[in-house]
Order: C-alpha cells, then sequence, then structure tokens
C-alpha cells in the first residue's frame, strides 16, 4: 500500500511539471480563467508555454492575441474540459451595433503556432444564424482530439494564409460549419451534421492558394435527413475543398456540390473526391464540374506537401515530447 501511495505521488509530480501553468474553477491552481492564464504568458516567447485546464465549463469569451505564440492549451477531458459562449451575428453590442459573424466567436485564436488538445470549443446560442464557436487567424495552428460544437458557422478557418490541422477531431453544425480562407487538413475526424442543415464547407480560398480544406480518412455522419446535406459550397468562387477516403452517409445528397447561384464558380472552384464509401458515396451522380481524383493526382493531397510551407511546418511536432524545456511549474 505504501508503494502505491509512493509511485502516484511519483507521477503526480511528473504529471504537475509538464505544464507552466494550470487553470481549474476550483481556486487551487495558478488561474480560475483560461484568459487570465494567456494573458500571463509571455509575449512573443520562443520556448512553448503549456497550459492544463482541468475539467470545468468555462463560459468566457476568450482571446489568444498575435504576441501570444507557442501556446500549448491541454484540458484534462475533451467531453469535461469546455470553453464555451454565446454571442451570435444578429446580437447586438452594448452599442446596438450588430455582432456580426466574427463577433460571434466564442474563441480567437490570432497567435502562431496555438496547440490545442482535449478540448471542447462550443457556441451554445442555438439555431439562430451565424454562431461561431472557434475563429482561427493564427498560423501553424495544431487540434488534437478537439470537439468543436455549434450550428450555423461552427469552425471559421480565417486566416487567408493561415495553416491548420485537425487530428481526431469531432466537428458539428448545421449550415457552412466549416468555413473560411485557411489551408486546412482534416484526418481522421468525424463531421457530424445536425438536422436542419444543408452544408457542411463554405471555403473561400484565394484563387493563388494551392489548397483550401482537405478531409483525409474521416467519417461524415449525422443525424439530417437523408440525400439533404451538400458537401460544399464556395462562399468565394476560387473555393477549394477535398475529400480523401471519407466514409459519408446517408444524408449526402448525390450530386455532391452547390454552386451557390455563382454559375461562374462552377469553372473556378476546386471540388474533388478520392475514394469515398458509404451511402453518399455515389460518383457517378455528382455535379459534372466536380472531380473524381484519381492516385496520381492525390499526391498532390498528402500532408506534408500541403502544410509544410515555406518553413516546413510539421504539425504535432511539440506534442511529441510531453516534458518541455520551459517546464517549472511545481503545484
Amino acid at each position: 500500500m505504501i508503494l502505491t501511495i509512493a509511485i502516484l505521488v511519483y507521477w503526480q509530480t511528473v504529471s504537475a511539471k509538464q505544464y507552466d501553468f494550470v487553470v481549474s474553477q476550483d481556486g487551487s491552481t495558478d488561474f480560475l480563467t483560461v484568459q487570465e492564464a494567456i494573458m500571463a504568458v509571455p509575449d512573443f516567447r520562443d520556448l512553448p508555454t503549456v497550459i492544463f485546464v482541468k475539467s470545468g465549463v468555462y463560459k468566457e469569451k476568450i482571446l489568444l492575441p498575435t504576441t501570444k505564440t507557442k501556446v500549448i492549451l491541454i484540458g484534462e477531458d475533451a467531453l469535461n474540459t469546455i470553453l464555451t459562449f454565446d454571442d451570435y451575428a444578429s446580437k447586438h453590442n452594448r452599442f446596438g451595433e450588430e455582432m456580426g459573424t466574427t463577433g460571434s466567436s466564442s474563441f480567437f485564436v490570432f497567435g502562431d503556432d496555438f496547440t490545442a488538445k482535449n478540448l471542447t470549443f462550443q457556441n451554445t446560442a442555438g439555431p439562430v444564424g451565424q454562431a461561431v464557436a472557434i475563429r482561427v487567424t493564427g498560423d501553424r495552428a495544431y487540434f488534437q482530439h478537439c470537439r468543436f460544437l455549434g450550428f450555423q458557422d461552427t469552425l471559421y478557418a480565417h486566416g487567408e494564409r493561415s495553416r491548420q490541422y485537425y487530428k481526431s477531431c469531432y466537428i458539428e453544425g448545421t449550415t457552412d460549419f466549416i468555413f473560411g480562407w485557411s489551408t486546412a487538413v482534416f484526418e481522421d475526424c468525424e463531421i457530424y451534421s445536425k438536422e436542419g442543415g444543408q452544408y457542411i464547407t463554405a471555403a473561400s480560398t484565394l484563387e493563388d492558394v494551392a489548397h483550401g480544406f482537405v478531409f483525409i480518412n474521416c467519417r461524415l455522419t449525422g443525424d439530417a435527413p437523408e440525400r439533404k446535406v451538400y458537401l460544399g459550397r464556395p462562399w468565394r468562387v476560387h473555393a477549394k475543398t477535398v475529400f480523401i477516403n471519407t466514409e459519408m452517409g446517408a444524408h449526402i445528397r448525390p450530386e455532391g456540390w452547390h454552386n451557390w447561384n455563382k454559375p461562374e464558380a462552377e469553372s473556378t472552384a476546386y471540388y474533388g473526391e478520392f475514394n469515398s464509401s458509404g451511402p453518399g458515396a455515389d460518383s457517378s451522380a455528382r455535379v459534372a464540374w466536380s472531380k473524381q481524383l484519381n492516385q496520381n493526382e492525390i499526391a498532390a493531397f498528402s500532408i506534408a506537401v500541403i502544410l509544410a510551407g515555406n518553413d516546413g511546418w510539421t504539425p504535432g511536432v511539440n506534442l511529441a515530447n510531453k516534458l518541455w524545456p520551459s517546464a517549472h511549474h511545481k503545484n
């Protein structure tokens, strides 16, 4: 029994040393709120700052400024560590002005090299129009085992030159619930279409950006009715979205894609699939202006090719070693 207790104390000590700051709602750690912990990070720090968030529902509108770089936010448990707010686009601010889509965001990511693991990002405004759970503008953002919950416009991949990687995540919503300008890879993710929605993606990729949204080994699920949901529509006419080795539920429409009443987008948007499976994967019924890719063509859609950029970014390298050089926390 004594040996068991000693081992437990040892591992608790090792665990504590992994984190620079700890957040909890019981007052026993460094901070009560996530925002306080973020603001305590030194500006433009060269080393990662690791923030551990204990289980709880944190109702706060959170902003990661551009000066807070290399922040790693780790939740105790994705199901029970929830960062949430309830603003929405048509809600009025204190001056009587509508907040707009961006203003509705529960969490803003402006800092580069942000990593999140085991967290839920949520907007609880409900089906009231645009209500963003998270807006990601910073470059080299990495999310692992995270959940993104909302209705319309849940996940705003905002930065025009931003690269983002979502690994083993769950994303749910109704309409355009993955949208924006960024280059984003979703690998081994579940994309859940809630009843009442009709479109999964709404990319607005710039013309000179090679990749928009790329889904690899994902599952498209949901409680939306059969044949009611499009894979995507072009928010801007050069939208780019590709699904690779993706299992598609019966809620996906046979035609797959919609032109958002922009006929010109049929010649400028890039919508493609490779090796789709499931009841929603009938390639023979897809719109003529989408693409069924072959083995040679998907070589351009490897994660390394999509995300490397000029700096050779490899997502997740900061999570490979749990004992950070900067860690000094003694709680």
